[in-house]
């Protein structure tokens, strides 16, 4: 067999902390045993190589989605500078894009599996910033924008479906850890701005401004667009996926399964036991007698309507299969939600009120005004921003540690750290001095990584493997969905007010609030 006794126990323990949210009438209980002989199989093989280069390769992606919000925050002034339109549409159109991304990548890997999304994302991304560069309106470059976005969307439920599923249960808070590249992302979005924006661009002032002197943010993009394609490079030449054992196996390919499994093994220096009839007896009348044989056809026409069926909903009515599981399902989506309505907003204003608020701090400068905002800022003044964008590498580490501590789980940090971020907004809108208002911003840049870390772990281990893509995609949609709603308020909306500011502390407290009721700890267990 497959499993020792340690590991058996181990199940033992899994399956009784997970019984009442997987149970028969949320999975198959055929696909349930399948699921832990592979987490045993997983756990044997231990963390190693494999592993450590998907932790790398999928840091790319969490990179991407965190440096393109930020890209065209970058460019926003220079570009509004040069074409004279509203600001808002860029981003408006970025949302968009980033909402078909996420909706489609995620649904499509429970579908045609991980590997042609994980392959094919930042290549996308790249090819349309590249061409972006070049852009000789803002239609085009809004057009650009929102299809570049497309690829940027299917990181979050692609990438993190690949690492959680190869991970072994005793290292599944790397996946907190991995939202360190998401804090490298602004990182290096800031670093990179800073001298090709700062040195060629307009002065603030001039309007109009000729495209010949305003040619920063077009080598920004072409520099960002390029290090996608490196990335890519990386992923598609470089580094091999091999396909989700746990996909494979939801789709009724067991000898695939056990193959990717062993690949796994070989490429750590390592061997597993896993054989073909260890999954097969998992659905075995004779072993199991109250589990009917499953019959897998196999022909290009079945495959193709199990597809056209995936599609009509199967992936998504497991995860509000009891009311338990739907209650989860849906606070889930509701935090991504808030979240992804409150963060925006923040960014979308906070700009502007600082720089009505300057006469308040006795300063009144675009210097101060901007090094102050914790969206991007004139590019001279680079080096703050990146006081900023480091302070967030640490946070991301810290919830790698706090998501395992029994006292608090995810549960407990998530809630900590969205309250925390929710309260630091509000008191910046309290701030009389400019130092005090940068210590604001540092707090919140810090106590935001911490949630985006947890939140980005938890969300994908409180989903089965068949179901997973979709779930995330779900979560990544709500969270779009209203993200778009923010520059369409920013279009509208009084800008030189606090009440935005307000609305956007008070989601972030509602949604700390919220994470509390979650009913579901996946802390010490591993993934289905």
């Amino acid at each position: 067999m497959a499993t020792d006794e340690r590991s058996i126990s181990s199940r033992g323990k899994e399956e009784e902390a997970t019984e009442d949210v997987y149970n028969e009438s949320t999975i198959d209980p055929i696909y349930q045993r399948k699921a832990h002989i592979l987490n045993d199989a997983i756990q044997g093989i231990g963390m190693g190589k494999y592993q450590w280069a998907l932790f790398v390769v999928t840091g790319f992606g969490w990179l991407a989605d965190n440096l393109w919000p930020i890209v065209t925050g970058l460019i926003l002034p220079a570009v509004v500078q040069e074409f004279e339109f509203q600001g808002p549409f860029l981003k408006l159109g970025q949302n968009i894009g980033l909402l078909v991304g996420a909706v489609f990548w995620g649904v499509g890997s429970d579908i045609w599996g991980r590997r042609i999304s994980f392959n094919i994302t930042l290549l996308i991304t790249g090819v349309f910033a590249l061409a972006a560069g070049g852009s000789p309106n803002y239609i085009a470059l809004s057009s650009f924008a929102a299809v570049w976005s497309i690829g940027v969307g299917g990181n979050l439920p692609v990438d993190s479906a690949i690492f959680l599923e190869f991970l072994p249960k005793s290292h599944q808070y790397l996946l907190t850890v991995l939202s360190i590249w998401w804090a490298f992302g602004q990182l290096l979005g800031s670093l990179v701005a800073w001298p090709l924006i700062g040195n060629y661009s307009c002065d603030t002032n001039q309007v109009p401004c000729p495209h010949s002197a305003n040619q920063g943010w077009r080598y920004f993009l072409f520099a960002m667009g390029g290090l996608m394609m490196l990335l890519w490079g990386v992923r598609f030449f470089v580094f091999k996926l091999y396909e989700s054992p746990k996909y494979l196996m939801g789709r009724g390919r067991d000898a695939e399964a056990v193959e990717a499994v062993h690949k796994v093994a070989r490429y750590n220096g390592k061997e597993s036991n896993l054989t073909i009839e260890d999954l097969r007896k998992a659905g075995d009348e004779k072993e199991n007698p109250d589990v009917e044989p499953v019959v897998m056809d196999t022909s290009v026409k079945a495959a193709v309507r199990r597809n056209l069926s995936e599609l009509s909903g199967d992936h998504v009515r497991p995860l509000f299969a009891n009311a338990k599981l739907a209650w989860s399902t849906s606070l889930i989506i509701t935090l991504w939600a808030l979240i992804g309505l409150a963060f925006p907003l923040y960014n979308a204003f906070v700009t502007y009120y600082l720089s009505t608020r300057g006469a308040d701090f006795g300063d009144g400068s675009v210097y101060i005004t901007y090094r102050n905002a914790s969206t991007p800022f004139p590019f001279s003044l680079g080096s703050l921003q990146t006081i900023l964008s480091v302070i967030g590498v640490p946070g991301a580490l810290l919830a790698g540690y706090l998501v395992d501590l029994p006292l608090l789980g995810r549960r407990g940090t998530l809630a900590i750290s969205t309250v925390l971020t929710g309260v630091f907004i509000l008191a910046s809108t309290t701030a009389r001095t400019s130092d005090a208002l940068l210590g604001w911003n540092c707090a919140y840049s810090f106590t935001s990584n911490v949630m985006y870390g947890v939140l980005y772990a938890l969300t994908p281990e409180l989903f089965p493997t068949k179901d997973r893509g979709t779930g995330n995609a779900l979560a990544a949609a709500a969270n779009r969905v209203f993200g778009v709603m923010a520059p369409i308020i920013a279009l509208y909306g009084n800008l030189t007010t606090s009440v935005p500011m307000f609305v956007s502390g008070a989601l972030f407290l509602v949604a700390g609030a919220i994470s509390l009721l979650l009913p579901f700890e996946s802390r010490g267990r591993a993934a289905l």
